[in-house]
């Protein structure tokens, strides 16, 4: 399935039933005076999140979503049938924002939470409600009221505890498939993964926590280059960020300029928050390398200044993995309200 996350809707709620003109019709009962009922409501439309929803795709197939108008009023005193609300589902983690000015309608963050979004009209008021002790047969009614019609902007920001950042070819996929149940696609050239990914990581029966992987980012990101700038977003919710650096084939020269600084500076630039949130650097694909490698690596980044907890892993052979989800749960249960 392709995997979306920004698109555009129109959305236009029921009309309210008209009120009707009418009287009294009956043997032996003259003027019977006015009996007209009111019409019923329109619908409402929502957005709903549903966990079944994994991506906004569908909504690029159809993107104009209208609910149904309120019936008239009938003689009789009998009012109309009022229209259902429509529900309209989404991913969890979508917010809805007005396409002209841009104000957020709305966040879902959690299953079966709804947001008005369109609201369908009043309904329109029958004869009956116009009788008066000087006007006993009022011809007067009125229409039901135009449903709200409004253009939106979808946008998906997946929900992950913990976000990670790399290099194309880092084993981010390798890690997180490691560590969880997700399956992404892992090869041994750059660029395999194209779109974001969600893994549950199962520490103990009653300890876990979702991890997520985007496309690797690659200098100049922040000017449009490379795939892993414009899902970044994903990682905003997050609150811990892994740096995985693939430390094999590389050496001390090139490792803090193409292999630190670069992913650190592009982040900068696109978010202060997201630079801000605290990370962890992962040092990977350690049993491709002699440990003293692994040494001289994290001694480079202290002696320029890296002050973030440092972990050396093989997301191949595991070493190392368990300890770091460990120590990820560990903070997760010291820093419960840590964003």
């Amino acid at each position: 399935m392709k995997f979306v996350d920004q698109v555009q809707i129109e959305v236009e709620a029921g009309n309210g039933g008209d009120g009707c003109l009418s009287f009294r019709r009956e043997k032996y009962i003259p003027r019977g005076g006015p009996d007209g009922g009111d019409g019923g409501e329109g619908g409402n439309i929502y957005l709903q999140a549903d966990q079944r929803v994994n991506t906004l795709v569908d909504f690029r197939f159809k993107r104009a979503f209208k609910a149904r108008n309120g019936h008239p009023g009938e003689g009789r005193n009998k009012t109309g049938k009022s229209a259902d609300d429509l529900f309209v589902k989404v991913p969890i983690g979508t917010l809805a924002y007005d396409k002209y000015t841009g104000d957020l309608i709305g966040d879902l963050v959690s299953q079966g939470s709804t947001i008005l979004i369109a609201k369908g009209g009043h309904s329109g008021q029958g004869n009956a409600r116009f009788k008066t002790s000087v006007n006993r047969a009022p011809r007067k009614t009125t229409t039901g009221g135009k449903g709200e019609r409004r253009e939106l902007n979808l946008e998906l920001k997946l929900l992950a505890d913990v976000g990670l950042l790399g290099l194309p070819n880092a084993g981010k996929s390798s890690l997180i498939s490691k560590s969880s149940s997700a399956r992404p696609k892992i090869s041994d050239y750059p660029f395999t993964t194209l779109s974001p990914g969600l893994g549950v990581v199962r520490i103990s029966d009653i300890q876990s926590f979702v991890m997520a992987d985007i496309p690797g980012i690659i200098e100049g990101a922040s000017e449009g280059a490379g795939l892993g700038l414009q899902f970044l977003k994903h990682l905003e919710r997050t609150r811990l960020l892994l740096h995985v650096i693939d430390i094999s084939e590389v050496d001390e020269g090139q490792f803090w300029r193409e292999r630190y600084a670069v992913i650190i500076n592009e982040i900068g630039r696109y978010s202060k928050v997201l630079a801000n949130k605290p990370c962890w650097v992962v040092m990977n694909k350690i049993d491709l390398v002699d440990q003293t490698i692994v040494a001289l690596f994290e001694e480079k980044l202290r002696r320029e200044g890296c002050k973030l907890p440092i972990f050396s892993v093989s997301a191949v052979t595991g070493e190392g993995l368990r300890q770091l989800l460990e120590d990820i749960a560990k903070w997760f249960d010291e820093e419960p309200e840590r964003k």
